[in-house]
């Protein structure tokens, strides 16, 4: 049975698939979405970090360095980047959905949380 594009569109959703919901929590009706100048370098230094370890690891693709070592390099940077994440994580669960708490849009927040660790989570 072939389903058109807009049949498709009229079903509560098919199996395997989750219910997508674009959740803007920059939209103005949200609270203002605004971190320290001192928690953002932080961010950006750890990127930055693991931008070169990644640049790291093709040289060492190129000079055909042994897989197990280019694999113990990737699970490092993996490490590393779950770190930034955990960070990101911490710093909205402190700072934004405190202040939507207090600004009366936490069910907004929480759908835009929601649906970011159904993106990020395996």
């Amino acid at each position: 049975m072939i389903i058109s594009n807009q049949e498709k569109s009229q079903l509560p959703y098919t199996q395997g698939q989750q219910e997508s919901k674009s959740v803007d929590h920059h939209h103005p009706s949200a609270h203002p979405h605004v971190h320290s100048e001192e928690s953002l370098q932080r961010l950006v230094n750890r990127l930055s970090r693991i931008e070169g370890h990644v640049r790291g690891i093709k040289t060492m693709i190129k000079d055909s360095r042994p897989c197990p070592d280019i694999l113990v390099q990737i699970a490092a940077v993996r490490g590393a980047l779950d770190r930034v994440a955990r960070m990101v994580l911490d710093g909205h669960l402190s700072d934004c959905i405190s202040r939507a708490t207090q600004d009366g849009d936490i069910d907004v927040e929480v759908e835009a949380l929601k649906s970011a660790l159904d993106r990020f989570l395996p």
